[in-house]
């Protein structure tokens, strides 16, 4: 599953180009017995079934080989209980020099591999997906991007949403009308400072109206600025 994604991703130009090296470790390889268990009951009882230690504890263990020791190395566990991930936490981690990434499934992972391996935990959002691959995915995804040399233009990335303390401003291209819709005419006028200036309004107005709490803590922001100066 992860690899298909990388195969059909900007991962794979990001590969293809040596700014980032990827492996994607089968769990099933460290199973337990000819059935290649990897999961069990909890303890205490309960339903669900739960990943287990000694497959990932070697799962592991073979990952920090394959990126070269554990110096400067962050392990990631996506789960619930994490940090929500932001843009923050993708610029953060794009700095570092390894990661590794753990899928977890099921009711979740032994407690003990958190315990004995993981640096660092994250949340994609209040919601529980079936799948560890996809949460897993999105950071990788968000982190990568952000390496220098991955997208065309780094300043794409940089004047993202989420980038900046507002939400982007709306872009459009051709046509200059469609369904009697018209692009504005700040934007085909050529005229940098008033296109600067409409996209520095638009965003503040998209972020008043559809997200109240990052317009807040912009509103904030700039009256901290405004008493220190």
């Amino acid at each position: 599953m992860v690899n298909s994604v990388v195969q059909q991703s900007m991962l794979r130009r990001a590969v293809e180009q040596e700014k980032v090296t990827l492996h994607c470790i089968n769990l099933r390889d460290f199973g337990k017995s000819n059935y290649r268990q990897i999961d069990d009951t909890p303890f205490g009882g309960g339903a669900g079934m739960v990943m287990m230690p000694k497959p990932l504890f070697q799962a592991i263990d073979h990952a920090i080989e394959l990126v070269g020791g554990s110096e400067n190395l962050r392990i990631i566990y996506p789960s619930p209980q994490g940090e929500l991930w932001s843009h923050k936490h993708a610029v953060e981690n794009s700095e570092a020099d390894k990661l590794i990434v753990i899928c977890g499934h099921y009711k979740g992972i032994d407690e003990r591999v958190i315990q004995k391996y993981v640096t660092h935990e994250y949340s994609i959002g209040d919601f529980v997906v079936t799948s560890g691959e996809l949460p897993a995915l999105i950071v990788i995804d968000s982190v990568v991007r952000l390496i220098p040399g991955v997208l065309n233009k780094i300043e794409s990335a940089l004047s993202d949403t989420f980038a900046s303390d507002l939400l982007d401003a709306p872009y459009y291209t051709q046509p200059r009308e469609i369904d009697g819709m018209k692009v504005p005419e700040v934007l085909i006028s050529g005229h940098h400072e008033k296109i600067k200036a409409w996209r520095k309004n638009s965003s503040e107005e998209a972020t008043r109206i559809k997200r109240p709490d990052i317009w807040k803590k912009y509103l904030e922001l700039n009256d901290l600025e405004k008493n220190d100066e």
